[in-house]
This record gives structure tokens, sequence and C-alpha cells, in this order.
């Protein structure tokens, strides 16, 4: 049987040490988190913090999933349309390169305006857009899955 990601819902400001418990007894988990810089009266500190209040990404297996509920500070796995919501890998990955910087440029030689164009790295990876404004520096992609525009950045080559 094959591993996937599901999310479990903690106790507010447990994440942390959810992860560390759930580390220790072998469960391969994932906590996102950035650093603040928290300002006090006397000093300034930096704080590692979560970036989602209250969630952490477990790797398991479907028949091992009541395995987590031996950390205290779980309280459910969260769910989506009535079954345990699963995070597809490359979403996992994709989070962790962002959050380390990680970050590969488009490199096309011409756009041409109402062209399909899929973009191949970063954060919006295999995404498909049309091209609707193109100039020497910028490309603006109208992508309608999400909803949306970007505008990319041209690299020299």
């Amino acid at each position: 049987m094959e591993k996937k990601w599901f999310v479990v819902y903690t106790r507010p400001n447990q994440e942390l040490r959810v992860a560390k418990e759930l580390s220790a007894i072998g469960i391969t988990n994932y906590c996102p988190t950035t650093t603040i810089v928290k300002q006090y009266s006397d000093r300034r500190k930096k704080v590692i913090r979560p970036l989602l209040s209250s969630y952490v990404m477990v790797q398991l297996e479907e028949n091992q999933r009541d395995q987590v509920f031996s950390c205290s500070g779980i309280i459910r796995y969260l769910f989506f349309l009535g079954k345990p919501a699963v995070v597809p890998a490359y979403e996992i990955d994709l989070m962790q390169d962002h959050l380390n910087g990680v970050y590969n440029d488009i490199k096309v030689t011409t756009f041409i305006v109402g062209q399909s164009h899929t973009i191949t790295e970063g954060p919006f990876s295999g995404i498909s857009g049309r091209v609707v404004q193109s100039d020497k520096t910028k490309v603006k992609l109208q992508l309608a899955s999400l909803g949306m525009s970007i505008t990319l950045k041209k690299q020299a080559a």
C-alpha cells in the first residue's frame, strides 16, 4: 500500500510539539514554519512560528492512520467531502521548495498573444494559461483554472 500525505488538526499552539512527537515515534511529518522577529520592550527575538495554524501534515498508509493519536495534542484528521483530506506529494514538495527559496525561472524565447502556455517550474508549475500581454521584460498569463492573471518576468537566456 502506498503512503499518502494526510492533514491532522492540532490543539492551538501545539503544532511544533506535535511534529516533534510524531518524529520521535517514527511518523514522517511536515509542519511548515516561518521565522519572525518579535519586538519586546527590552529586546528583539527571532521566533519560529508554524505557517499553518493548527495543522501538521503526516505521511502514512491508509491503514496506519490511527497511530497519530498516540501523540497528545492531535484532535482529528482534516476531512474533505467526507473523507480524510489527502495532499498530493508534489504540493508538499512545492511548499518545501517555496519556503526554502528554491525557484527556477521560465525560459522561453517568444510569447504570442493568444497562445497557450504551461508553466513548467515554480509555485504555479503545471498550470496552463493564455498569454494576454507580452513585452520585452514581462508576460501576463490568464490562468482560467485559478480564475486569475499573473505577470511573469522574462529572464535573459
